[in-house]
């Protein structure tokens, strides 16, 4: 029998025996499902056209705070307890250092809470639990802290083009702050998105802009058509449907702990391992895809995140899409990897960290995610690796792959080795992420001799390491350079940081254009 351990709703108990899952879990796929619903009826009889932006914000918020509540009780006081604090500190601060004190506080908060669930309550289980949400409302309540300060206190030309575009030129109501934190779309998986996207979603300004002519002078008014999400919504509950088909199924039978099994380790051969290894970590990724994904399909069919139409004209919903499972499974290098994976939270980190250190930045980096991600060691095991990993990786990239650009057949040939090296180190990293304790960590990495900690080290000992020129000139260009690509593949993480307004635009005078020629 699935376990009656909750501090939500017990309603959902005889379908939690009856599919021998945890109640937690129970509480949050049909919480999840219920808010699919809610986002088709929100996009249908609330459309901003004819609903006023006070009435969608105080739906949307009422809704996750329901959903909050039917999922962890009175523990979603906390969800409103740090909006409501960093909210204050916002007001009584002011613009030139709320976003420390902000970033103090929700991430210590957040930290706190963490601490309380898993040595106080249930170290080690895997089941939806309210410090989930508390990750993404920490998130939030960063991100516009800085962006409030970036728009109300920073000079513009002190600003990267990715800070200009997302900067808040003025002071957040409360509801408008609570509605951001808490609306149901987002509440219980997210993904991050900015508070100008968000905005501009709830007043309905995603469809129809005015932008400048060539000449500067004329105004050219945008098409009023608001494109249809079903098609995009569809498409991502197929890819729910099989995740969850694959956890289900095949990703019991493969669990990562065997690797630390003593049978295991003493009688299989160094293929056998290496070859677990990678299969056992790629069935442990679904239930991310599963979430993630579903939480994308709940925004879109609600109307959010639009970003535009591509080169065809077919309408693009990724705006605050989290991860690419194509580019995922086929990286060929630990960067493209972490570009791909988690995508709202890699800007996130890049956002109010990376790009805002001002030493080290790569570790700096690690540290606080490691952090917001909790206060299970395995974490931090996972993340210092990472760090060895990712500048090892970014040297012998530096070094050697421009030997093996051409011809064709070299580089597929490095293509082919670089993907299993990558796979093989990614995997090899995230283990302790999974299996969270000490001791269990030091005895996979033990039975595996650290192999790739010393290799990453001797790497970063006898290979020249190329200093990343972080200048803000160097920034603005690459920052620049990537805003043009559209295809996504190995970009930088800034590039999901632009607000769709401009995009729209633009894409619907190409394809009013196009038609035009073809009526010619």
């Amino acid at each position: 029998m699935a376990t009656t351990s909750t501090t939500g709703s017990t309603l959902l108990q005889p379908l939690s025996n009856a599919v021998q899952l945890p109640i937690d879990q129970v509480n949050f796929v049909v919480c999840q499902l219920f808010a699919l619903l809610a986002a088709i009826w929100f996009r249908t009889y609330l459309r901003s056209s004819k609903t006023s932006s006070f009435i969608r914000h105080v739906v949307a918020t009422l809704l996750g705070l329901y959903l909050a509540l039917f999922c962890f009780g009175w523990y979603a006081l906390h969800f409103l307890v740090q909006s409501g604090v960093s909210y204050c500190i916002m007001i009584i601060i002011g613009v030139e250092n709320m976003h420390k004190y902000c970033f103090v506080f929700a991430l210590g908060y957040l930290t706190v809470c963490q601490i309380t669930r898993v040595y106080i309550f249930d170290y080690g289980q895997y089941s939806a639990d309210f410090s989930g949400p508390m990750m993404i409302i920490t998130q939030k309540i960063t991100s516009l802290a800085y962006e409030i300060h970036d728009g109300m206190f920073r000079k513009d030309e002190e600003l990267t083009p990715s800070q200009r575009g997302l900067a808040v030129r003025r002071m957040p109501s409360l509801l408008e702050y609570l509605s951001y934190n808490c609306n149901f779309m987002g509440i219980l998986a997210g993904p991050l998105c900015s508070y100008k996207d968000y905005i501009t979603f709830i007043e309905g300004r995603s469809y129809h802009m005015i932008q400048s002519g060539e000449n500067g002078k004329e105004e050219i008014q945008c098409e009023k058509t608001e494109p249809s999400p079903n098609v995009a919504v569809i498409q991502k509950l197929l890819v729910c449907g099989l995740s969850l088909l694959f956890h289900l199924t095949i990703s019991k039978t493969l669990p990562v702990e065997y690797n630390i099994d003593e049978h295991f380790q003493a009688t299989a051969s160094w293929p056998t391992k290496v070859t677990y290894l990678y299969v056992s970590l790629l069935a442990a990724r679904p239930k991310y895809y599963f979430a993630w994904t579903l939480a994308d399909a709940i925004n879109n069919a609600a109307g959010f995140g639009f970003r535009g139409y591509d080169k065809n004209g077919a309408a693009r919903w990724d705006l605050i899409s989290n991860l690419r499972i194509q580019q995922i499974e086929m990286s060929t290098s630990f960067k493209m990897f972490l570009d791909n994976w988690n995508i709202q939270t890699a800007l996130w980190l890049k956002r109010v960290c990376y790009e805002r250190a001002s030493f080290s930045p790569t570790i700096q980096t690690f540290i606080l995610s490691a952090i917001w991600h909790g206060v299970y060691p395995g974490y931090y095991l996972t993340f210092l690796t990472g760090v060895l990993m990712t500048l090892a990786a970014r040297a012998m990239r530096n070094n050697f792959r421009h030997y093996f650009i051409e011809p064709p057949q070299l580089k597929l040939f490095y293509d082919v080795v670089t993907w299993i090296v990558t796979q093989i180190a990614i995997s090899y990293t995230v283990v302790p992420f999974v299996l969270l304790s000490i001791k269990p960590s030091f005895m996979f990495y033990s039975s595996w001799y650290y192999c790739l900690h010393i290799v990453g080290l001797l790497v970063l000992l006898f290979l020249p390491v190329k200093k990343t020129q972080r200048g803000k000139n160097t920034h603005e260009n690459v920052q620049l350079s990537q805003s043009k690509k559209f295809d996504g593949r190995e970009n930088s993480l800034g590039q999901n940081s632009f607000s769709t307004t401009n995009n729209v635009c633009n894409q619907n005078q190409e394809v009013a254009s196009r038609h035009s020629s073809l009526k010619q």
